[in-house]
């Protein structure tokens, strides 16, 4: 990735945003981050927008932080507009912004959960399409691009009920045909499969009880490594041939030699919770 690559990655105040943003800030590139999270304390977990987006600096890229709550239109316009003045143009585009209701992951049938849980077609869905739509004429100016919607295996399997599948599985099917729609101007568009990341959340809860989450701390990914193959994918001189395509993120990284920030390699999840959907090809205009 050259230095003057431009990229947004959208939720990147903490979590898997904050690492993609970093990753990619690590190649030297202009990062725009994006998030609500403005000071210390606003919320029980800890990052900033202006924490990620120094960061980035201080790793020889250019972090620019961008207070932009991505369920207001107006805002997400501006974010865009803001770019096309400064740049006009845009490489990259990560989708991750998403609502992560309290309940998300409590026990039970979804009618014994809030309806709150339908914030995820929001800001987790909806979202994804508005950036998208904003960020297009900047795409194409790019005469080459890529769009990366943040999903999980959670697109195919039962995880945390049907809100949340479903909301995944929009944002892969979203990615199917914007690819279609984007493949004329060189665009590419994918949805990345993340594993269990150890995100400020995860780590908490591996802290709380370390003996029931032993396995699994063991195979969880850092939050850099889907930043690592999302900037390994966009060097990729092959990406047009996977537009369209829903990735495991593990296997990608291992095809296209990307390592985790400790050097071993994450294991795939596919035999165990399923593989990502296969859709047509056929187009109905």
């Amino acid at each position: 990735m050259n230095t003057t690559r431009i990229a947004v990655v959208t939720g990147a105040s903490r979590g898997a945003g904050k690492g993609i943003a970093l990753a990619l800030g690590s190649t030297g590139a202009t990062v725009y981050v994006t998030g609500r999270t403005t000071s210390t304390g606003d919320t029980s977990l800890p990052g900033t927008v202006f924490e990620t987006a120094d960061e980035i600096t201080r790793r020889g890229g250019t972090g620019v932080p961008m207070v932009v709550d991505h369920s207001d239109d107006a805002a997400v316009e501006g974010l865009f507009n803001q770019i096309g003045s400064d740049h006009g143009r845009l490489d990259i585009l990560v989708n991750n912004a998403i609502t992560l209701p309290e309940a998300l992951t409590k026990n039970g049938p979804f009618w014994t959960k809030p309806l709150e849980l339908t914030d995820l077609f929001g800001v987790g869905m909806r979202s994804n399409y508005v950036a998208a739509f904003y960020a297009a004429p900047l795409l194409v100016a790019s005469d080459s691009g890529l769009i990366v919607n943040t999903s999980s295996f959670g697109g195919t399997c039962y995880m945390h009920g049907p809100a949340y599948g479903a909301g995944k599985a929009a944002v892969d099917k979203m990615a199917h045909d914007m690819a279609i729609d984007f493949e004329p101007f060189n665009v590419a568009v994918v949805s990345l499969w993340m594993g269990l990341l150890k995100t400020e959340r995860t780590l908490a809860a591996f802290a709380a009880n370390p003996a029931m989450y032993e396995g699994m701390a063991a195979a969880a990914e850092s939050v850099e490594f889907p930043g690592r193959i999302i900037a390994a994918l966009a060097a990729d001189p092959r990406l047009m041939e996977r537009t369209g395509q829903i990735l495991i993120g593990a296997e990608i990284a291992t095809e296209l030699g990307v390592v985790d920030i400790d050097g071993n390699q994450p294991p795939s999840h596919r035999q165990f919770l399923g593989s990502p959907t296969l859709f047509s090809q056929s187009v109905v205009q």
